[in-house]
């Protein structure tokens, strides 16, 4: 006998259960559906912001065929590969020789007959804006040719159609505050240009640049140039020809071979996506090819599993009280002769239906919200969309996925309602049914086995390891849920009346408590585990990253040998236009002999300055030289990181030279140096200053408190000022000097070693010269104040340059954070108000009771507000826990790959932090359960509703 008409039966009473219970049904449909729809969005998003091969040459050529390029070893034979990116000379031919590469390449005439082309250079060049002056990127193209239609495209105004005329890209537009008509001028050769239009790259649409005609830029400057020789000349890029070839013919392989035969390199669209067989290409067997296929991790995996289960967990406590709802209808389908099969088949068909619209109906708003936020995520991911592109597999394959899990959500309910007895579906009793004592058991297993295979895969470099434990691990919390939910009726005997109903009504309905529990648990899980692992990346990158200035300072230097006049006017320039705040502590530069700045042109030419650095230990790095690998095969992260942030190591580590110093890193400078720059608040240190004594930052360099100190006193021939007071040979001079050691955290300041009293400089017959300023910053300063910053300091004589710091890279992680925060809160907050809902909805009967003994009507709203805040904040604690097992095992991951990097370069940092993200734990700890709690007391109504007799 076929099992169709009962199926068929069971989806029948399954779609008509649906449509009577419309407010449980929509909300296991938005259950289902708002996973499936991030997923879609998430593939959509993806997929079109992936440029494809075609988007990507559209990209790079516009709508031409090809682009043409020397290159740059004259008019020898070469060999490329069809991508026009990879190109060699033939095997075993000679190299061309000195005067062969000088001669020119006649790139035009290796075009295809018939082809018309565009000539495109740029330079860069600084410019004056409305704030002032910035830097930038001209280039000369015709971009109002249509040949550049999909690389280029105006916003506003229109193209430059004369030699006076110039375009912006937006974003440069915007930050510099120019309109349209504005003038813009290249400083320099002072030629000034009208803006007309602006444009934008739709796949770089941060580009900073500006567009002029061929011909209006180059040669007027290298003109003024040629003319007068304190205007530097243009330094223009290798020029590139875009071709659009004979029509209907294009670019084709042919041609690019008799092109290789010029010295020209070529792109071509057509071969690039049609490529030749490599037995037309030369070059095939000196290439090995690679795969650009990505590998599906099993960090991805984890992810989907976890999806999965996160959907399954949210609406399986809708499917268990719409079965609990239904015991009647489904104990008359058992005592009309149904089997227990039929009763699981109809709560099973109402899991398929229910997911079904669920699976559509995240697939359409995916599509919906996709197309709606569209210019958003352009502009967040920085390029524009060639196209929506839809992988049909992919959305079929995500909404199977909806349909699926709805069915895995109905199965615990199914299972349950087909063994429930007829009798007690009939007279609407639950039974007296004890909690399972063996789950509990098993989920402590399970949690020590996860936690187990986790960290062996972390420790192991084995993701797949780390993604099933983490998982198995979760599935062990579940297991414990209904324990730890009946310990909550314990923690209200000193709570007031409704948090203590709302505790022992938790504990005594842990069927229905449990998987509302268990569902915020798995939606916390996921976004704790991620933000987890990024707030510890965040910190491994802060701690690797080199800054060229300490956090909040702005440096003003000069920029030539004797701009010392000129750094009066430049420090106003930067106290009127940029955002500091205090006095500036004004620094200088030392040297020994004739100034290696100006005499470098010889060998010996000038004179040298050193602090020379004692041997042995606390001197030297022993992660550097001889036994350097040995000794960090025996090192663990911890000690690798003490011994790399000791003076000595740090010396190594931090190579950067500013300030004028040279490689000696000695400034000139007082107390207010150490103040505003160096952060070192210590009077003893400016006492010492003020005594006469240096102040070394890095105590590798001391020896019972002295330095030595070597300095060469070489003066140039062509030095005739100090030649003549120093006549005779070089001679060598070695001093003790007495330093003030600073703390050892001083060591990584950046560009400075030591700070010397000017008067102790010239005791010691050494060369002085005032070199700049440090400032203290009040904010980041803006794009204009920037601008006009520099501006100012080109009136003041443009003889010093202003050096900002490098450290905005921190905020992007900040942002991040912020944004799984709140994604992760929202979803909570979701989770806690749709299941406490359906718990809502099911403790009915217990809220009737309740009024019925004389309860007052407020005390039904905040019975509700506390049930939501008991599963809130008792699931969101479990996924916190829960997210930390594959956050700190794929930490273990990478730990084991930076031990191996440091071990094969001993000075490679191993340093790999778990950092909690407080902010976001705090967010979903307190914030969201407190805020879920108030929400479901709002939206309860405290009026009763009239209730009828079942039956």
């Amino acid at each position: 006998m076929s099992r169709l008409p009962g199926w068929r039966a069971a989806f029948r009473i399954a779609r008509r259960d649906a449509v009577r219970a419309k407010g449980r049904s929509a909300l296991v449909v938005a259950m289902i559906a708002l996973p499936v729809l991030g997923v879609t969005a998430a593939d959509l998003t993806y997929r079109s912001a992936l440029p494809t091969k075609a988007e990507e040459l559209t990209a790079e050529l516009g709508s031409a065929d090809a682009r043409f390029t020397s290159a740059g070893i004259g008019p020898v034979k070469l060999q490329q590969m069809p991508d026009g990116i990879n190109w060699s000379t033939p095997e075993g031919a000679p190299d061309p020789t000195p005067e062969e590469q000088a001669k020119p390449v006649d790139v035009p005439a290796a075009f295809p007959e018939g082809s018309r082309y565009l000539t495109e250079r740029s330079l860069p060049a600084s410019v004056t804006t409305r704030h002032g002056i910035a830097d930038t990127e001209v280039s000369e193209l015709r971009i109002s040719d249509a040949m550049l239609r999909g690389r280029i495209e105006l916003t506003d105004g229109a193209y430059p159609r004369k030699p006076d005329e110039i375009a912006a890209t937006s974003d440069f537009a915007k930050a510099a505050g120019l309109a349209i008509g504005d003038s813009v001028t290249v400083r320099g050769p002072e030629l000034t240009y009208t803006l007309t239009g602006t444009v934008e790259l739709p796949a770089d649409l941060r580009a900073d640049a500006l567009y002029a005609l061929p011909g209006s830029v180059i040669a007027p400057w290298q003109k003024s140039a040629d003319r007068d020789k304190t205007i530097l000349p243009p330094q223009p890029s290798d020029p590139k020809w875009l071709v659009k070839g004979p029509a209907g013919a294009g670019v084709t392989w042919q041609d690019i071979l008799a092109a290789n035969e010029r010295g020209v390199v070529v792109k071509s669209r057509q071969v690039a996506l049609n490529p030749p067989p490599d037995s037309e290409v030369p070059m095939s067997s000196m290439s090995s090819g690679y795969s650009t296929e990505a590998e599906t991790t099993a960090a991805v995996l984890t992810v989907a599993a976890m999806a999965i289960l996160e959907i399954v967990l949210l609406a399986g406590p809708a499917f268990a009280v719409g079965a609990r709802r239904s015991r009647r209808q489904l104990g008359l389908v058992g005592s009309c002769g149904g089997s227990r099969g039929q009763v699981r088949a109809v709560v099973l068909a109402g899991g398929a239906v229910l997911g079904s619209v669920g699976a559509v109906a995240g697939v359409g708003a995916g599509f919906g919200l996709t197309a709606l936020f569209r210019p958003m995520i352009e502009d967040f991911t920085g390029n524009r969309f060639g196209e929506l592109t839809v992988r049909p597999w992919e959305i079929l394959g995500i909404a199977a996925l909806g349909l699926v899990t709805g069915v895995l959500a109905a199965l615990a309910p199914a299972i349950v309602a087909g063994r429930q007895s007829v009798l007690e579906s009939l007279t609407g009793r639950r039974g007296n049914r004890r909690s399972s004592r063996v789950l509990p058991v098993i989920g402590v297993i399970a949690i020590a086995v996860g936690v187990t295979v986790a960290v062996y895969g972390g420790i192991s470099g084995d993701t797949t390891f780390v993604a099933g434990g983490s998982v198995l691990a979760e599935l062990g919390v579940l297991g414990c849920i209904p324990v730890i939910v009946g310990f909550l009726g314990r923690l209200g005997r000193r709570l007031p009346l409704t948090p203590r109903i709302a505790l022992r009504d938790a504990a005594r309905n842990r069927g229905r408590t449990a998987p509302a529990v268990a569902a915020v648990m798995a939606a916390v899980a996921g976004s704790v585990a991620i933000a987890t692992y990024t707030s510890s990346s965040a910190a491994q990158h802060a701690y690797d990253f080199e800054p060229n200035l300490t956090p909040g300072t702005v440096a003003l230097a000069a920029s030539d040998r004797g701009a010392d006049a000129e750094l009066p006017r430049a420090r106003a320039a930067v106290e009127q236009n940029y955002p500091v705040s205090g006095r500036p502590a004004d620094f200088g530069r030392v040297w020994a002999g004739s100034d290696c700045s100006v005499y470098y042109e010889e060998e010996n030419g000038c004179g040298t300055l050193e602090l020379i650095r004692p041997t042995g230990k606390g001197h030297s790095c022993p992660l550097k030289g001889k036994g350097a690998k040995e000794l960090a095969l025996r090192l663990s992260a911890d000690e690798h990181k003490r011994m790399m942030r000791s003076p000595a190591c740090m010396d190594e580590n931090y190579t950067m030279v500013a300030f004028g110093t040279g490689d000696h890193k000695i400034i000139i400078g007082g107390a207010d140096v150490l103040d505003t720059y160096v952060k070192l608040d210590d009077p003893a240190a400016a006492k010492a200053l003020a005594d006469g004594t240096p102040v070394l930052l890095n105590s590798a360099y001391a020896k019972n408190g002295e330095v030595t100190l070597k300095a060469t006193h070489l003066y140039n021939d062509r030095d005739k000022e100090n030649r003549a007071l120093h006549p005779g040979k070089a001679r060598t001079t070695t001093d003790r000097l007495k330093v003030y050691v600073a703390p050892d955290r001083f060591a990584a300041t950046p560009g400075i070693r030591m700070v010397m009293p000017e008067e102790t400089a010239e005791r010691l017959g050494l060369h002085v010269e005032d070199y700049g300023s440090f400032y203290a910053l009040g904010r980041d300063a803006t794009d204009a104040e920037s601008q006009a910053a520099y501006a100012a300091i080109d009136q003041a004589g443009n003889r010093a340059y202003l050096m900002s710091s490098n450290e905005r890279f921190r905020t992007q992680d900040d942002t991040i954070l912020l944004i799984l925060a709140l994604f992760a809160g929202v979803v909570t907050l979701g989770a806690a108000a749709i299941t406490t809902g359906l718990s809502k909805a099911d403790a009915e009967a217990d809220l009737t009771t309740l009024s019925a003994v004389g309860a007052a009507p407020g005390v039904r709203r905040s019975l509700s507000g506390f049930q939501c805040l008991v599963v809130a904040l008792t699931g969101v604690l479990l996924g916190t826990v829960a997210g930390l097992v594959p956050a700190i095992a794929l930490r273990l991951t990478d730990l084991r790959a930076a031990l191996e990097g440091m071990r094969e370069d001993p000075m490679q940092s191993a340093y790999t932090p778990i950092v909690m993200p407080w902010e976001t734990v705090g967010l979903l700890a307190l914030v969201v359960p407190v805020l879920a709690g108030l929400l479901a007391a709002a939206l309860t109504s405290s009026r009763l509703p009239l209730a009828r007799r079942a039956g």
